[in-house]
């Protein structure tokens, strides 16, 4: 038998008191930030069909998903991995609004592994979704609430990561190239393997015009000017391409009197299977990883027979309340200790009333002031109750 038996599994993390605290207030700080922006709360279950919980998502959250089987039915069910597609069904199937549709959640999801080294397998998703809009005006509102949950959460200036999956997808909707192809390029920019690119292109692309505009995009990363280069660049581009472009414009026109530190990649599509248009993603120093992910993913209502536009973005909220410059919890609340006089259930009853944490104590219990985690305590004194230091 175990004698380990409180050891938690690789990638499975608790949240203690003090810390949980933060994490519940910042939950309820930013689900009413969205709130004020419109945005309803939803509460999507725990486990799913996988078939339904999986649709139109693709291979790398189908490996991300834990399933088991359903006692009642004999089918198979799954442990949600994101929230998003269970966003997508109920807009589709459960609400089926006519116009715009805003959704926030909050949420526990599950991984079979951990997304990077030393990451939680169970993080805490916060985010939000806004289906019905295909405008880059929808982009942009997305955009700004991504990076108004930094700015409540006390993270000031992030970098705010930009790219377009139509830029290298349309550069590749006019060529000859098999799925499997373009999936090798799509591998090799995301690594930004110019050696290994160049190669590629010598060997498969045989429209100089096209080469050349492959060539270009590893080179098109930095700052605003890049959007000037590229539209320099890829002037002769096909129309999804120059939309791209046009698109990534309004978003960097619109978020420049914001102060948010703006990086462009034209050669990085994450999610390329899967978003059809924009994305994003926020950094902070010292953070090598992104700390939140968005874009748009129009794609995927199909599955549900309602295929509509969409796009929004995640984060883990434990990782926020890790980064933010949140006010720190102490402990603060009254120990009430175990007495017979007359009067003190009302007390505790009327000190609850006005919102104070009351920590009643039992007969011959030892205080131990930090784990009762109460700065006061409730104590009769010259006839009266009333409060002293504790």
């Amino acid at each position: 038998m175990s004698s380990n038996r409180w050891l938690l599994p690789d990638g499975i993390d608790e949240v203690l008191p003090g810390r949980a605290e933060q994490v519940e207030q910042l939950r309820r700080q930013l689900l009413d930030l969205y709130r004020c922006w419109g945005y309803d709360l939803v509460i999507p279950p725990l486990v799913e069909f996988a078939d339904s919980l999986l649709s139109g998502t693709g291979a790398d959250l189908d490996l991300m998903t834990f399933r088991i089987t359903d006692q009642l039915s004999g089918r198979m069910l799954g442990v949600r991995a994101d929230i998003t597609p269970q966003a997508v069904r109920m807009d589709a199937h459960s609400l089926r609004r006519e116009g715009p549709s805003r959704l926030c959640y909050a949420g526990t999801v599950l991984h079979t592994r951990a997304r990077r080294p030393l990451e939680s397998r169970a993080p805490i998703s916060i985010g939000v979704e806004l289906f019905g809009e295909a405008s880059v005006a929808a982009d942009i509102e997305v955009i700004e609430l991504f990076l108004a949950t930094l700015a409540e959460v006390g993270i000031e200036r992030p970098w705010l990561d930009l790219g377009h999956v139509d830029v290298l997808r349309g550069l590749l909707s006019g060529s000859s190239l098999s799925a499997s192809k373009c999936n090798e390029l799509f591998e090799l920019m995301q690594r930004k393997a110019s050696g290994e690119i160049d190669s590629f292109i010598d060997r498969e692309i045989t429209d100089a015009t096209l080469a050349q505009q492959l060539r270009a995009l590893p080179t098109l990363i930095g700052d605003n000017t890049v959007l000037a280069r590229a539209e320099q660049l890829l002037a002769k581009a096909p129309a999804p391409v120059l939309a791209a472009l046009g698109q990534l414009r309004a978003v960097v026109d619109r978020l420049q009197e914001s102060g948010v530190n703006i990086h462009i990649d034209l050669s990085e599509s994450p999610g390329f299977h899967y978003h059809t248009g924009l994305v994003f993603a926020a950094y902070v120093p010292g953070q090598g990883r992104a700390i939140g992910n968005g874009g748009r993913y129009d794609s995927i209502g199909a599955e549900f027979g309602r295929p509509r536009p969409a796009t929004g973005f995640a984060y883990n909220l434990k990782v926020l309340a890790a980064l933010g410059i949140l006010a720190p919890v102490v402990g603060v609340g009254i120990f009430a200790p175990h007495s017979q006089q007359s009067g003190r259930r009302a007390q505790i009853e009327r000190l609850r009333s006005l919102g104070e944490r009351v920590v009643e104590g039992f007969a011959g219990q030892r205080v131990v002031a930090a784990e009762l985690r109460c700065d006061r305590q409730l104590v009769w004194q010259s006839g009266e109750w009333q409060l002293e230091a504790l």
